[in-house]
């Protein structure tokens, strides 16, 4: 009886992943593991999933760093290392739609995970941020997508921005490969 209830649970549909592993090179070098949360985000959840399974998080840059706050990348559209605009990084996303909002009780803390947005809170779309620290003033006003689970010293190093509102002057700090994990 348990085979074929296994059996029967395997082709019920596929399987969610349960997190992504960035490796990250620049000032950071070494890799961050994020544990997502597709019980509380599971549009968002989908829609990071696979852009990092179709490679499209490959070679995108940090381009706003805030000491004391977060760390932002995931333009996939202007955000690229190589073949990006870097004058425009953090101002595109991906050709899928953009996002109804997924709010939480889910605290920002430190390490966790969020989707950036424009003003209007169904716009996230691929660009998403790790907490350096707590911003509580997030809480209900940004989706909350995972956590970082290994690597927090590795994020920590991660080059900071100087210029207007956080952007990293220079070279910044890029994901060379972002893969989902079970």
């Amino acid at each position: 009886m348990y085979k074929i209830a296994l059996a029967l649970s395997l082709l019920a549909g596929p399987a969610l992943a349960t997190g992504l592993e960035i490796e990250i090179a620049g000032e950071a070098n070494g890799t961050v593991k994020i544990d997502l949360f597709e019980d509380i985000a599971p549009g968002h959840v989908e829609q990071i999933t696979a852009l990092a399974a179709e490679g499209a998080y490959d070679g995108v840059v940090f381009h706003r760093v805030i000491e004391g706050f977060m760390a932002q990348t995931g333009d996939v559209q202007f955000g690229k290392l190589e073949g990006g605009d870097m004058s425009r990084a953090g101002m595109g996303g991906s050709a899928r739609p953009d996002l109804k909002a997924e709010f939480s009780d889910k605290p920002f803390l430190r390490g966790v995970v969020g989707m950036a947005r424009a003003q209007n809170p169904n716009s996230a779309n691929s660009q998403f941020f790790i907490m350096f620290d707590a911003g509580e003033f997030l809480n209900g006003q940004y989706t909350v997508v995972g956590e970082v689970t290994e690597g927090m010293e590795i994020v920590d190093a991660i080059k900071r921005g100087n210029g207007p509102n956080g952007a990293v002057i220079g070279q910044p700090d890029v994901m060379t490969r972002v893969t989902v994990t079970d």
